[in-house]
């Protein structure tokens, strides 16, 4: 480790593996704006840009906040974490989460000229809410509570807010196809608090599978899967969207090996499950997106 080059650590330290969590969303919002006719690419780039930018942030302040409460040993069985491996200092990591989060609101300005208070407020929250997975004196990540912040900044809070900051208004169906990116951002943090149980349980952190167990952390997981596969079927069946938004469902074959895995690995084999369901989260998203863009085209 000690040849790695200074960008190289850096890049380590953003966790490239978890962005594309961060673009699914946007792009089914920004798919949805374009079938309705009100895309528009500035605000569209700007909202993938914040949302990267505010992933990255969390990641690094994860990373060393993490370090400093101990949870972060050298029994860690998670993806390489650079502060507690000592190629970057605290104050180093603590730099560049402020940096990320700073070049986040400058392009988030932006965003509240177009969209006003209420993406200031909710711009506010995300980056409070990032710090706050593992920071201050009430962590969400150590109490149980980050899903329901990962659900509600993944899924509603992006695909609304990037849809609205291109409309100047909400849909019905933007506020039904944030659901499944919600739950699918979701599933992805339960692999990797499964993945983490044991250190998590150590160190004092604790997450829903240290709280109820493998076994149910099991079953929520195929919950997850399952009810983000189901939003589509419920809109095409109750005439809300068109039948082609069931691209989406052209990643089922995924979900078998997906929930093979949680049910037959732990530790450190589970990092590929959690690569695998960061990419099925993207990919749903640009599925559904695709199909309700082509069945707009094909409704002229």
């Amino acid at each position: 480790m000690g040849n790695l080059s200074t960008p190289k650590i850096w890049y380590l330290a953003i966790r490239p593996k978890t962005l594309p969590a961060a673009c699914g969303p946007v792009i089914l919002g920004t798919g949805l704006a374009l079938g309705d006719g009100v895309f528009r690419l500035l605000p569209a780039l700007a909202c993938l840009l914040v949302a990267l930018l505010l992933q990255i942030g969390s990641n690094l302040a994860n990373d060393v906040l993490d370090f400093k409460k101990g949870t972060d040993t050298k029994e860690r069985t998670g993806p390489l974490r650079v502060t507690q491996a000592g190629l970057l200092t605290p104050r180093q990591m603590l730099a560049g989460t402020i940096v990320v989060f700073t070049l986040a609101a400058a392009v988030g300005l932006y965003l509240i000229y177009l969209g006003g208070w209420p993406i200031f407020l909710l711009g506010l929250l995300a980056i409070i809410s990032a710090i706050a997975y593992t920071g201050g004196p009430f962590p969400l990540g150590y109490n149980g509570l980050a899903d329901i912040f990962v659900f509600f900044f993944f899924g509603p809070v992006a695909v609304i807010g990037t849809y609205y900051l291109q409309a100047g208004f909400v849909s019905e169906i933007a506020w039904w196809a944030s659901i499944p990116p919600g739950l699918l951002i979701t599933a992805l943090l339960v692999v990797n608090n499964l993945r983490d149980i044991e250190t998590d349980r150590k160190a004092g952190k604790k997450s829903l599978p240290v709280r109820f167990g493998v076994k149910f952390t099991r079953i929520y997981y195929i919950s997850l899967l399952a009810l983000s596969y189901l939003v589509p079927l419920v809109l095409w069946l109750s005439g809300k969207a068109p039948s082609l938004i069931l691209l989406a469902w052209l990643t089922l074959p995924q979900i078998a090996t997906l929930i093979t895995d949680v049910f037959t690995k732990k530790g450190s084999p589970l990092n590929e499950t959690l690569a695998a369901t960061a990419k099925l989260g993207l990919f749903f998203s640009v599925l559904f997106a695709v199909g309700y863009v082509f069945a707009s085209l094909n409704a002229f």
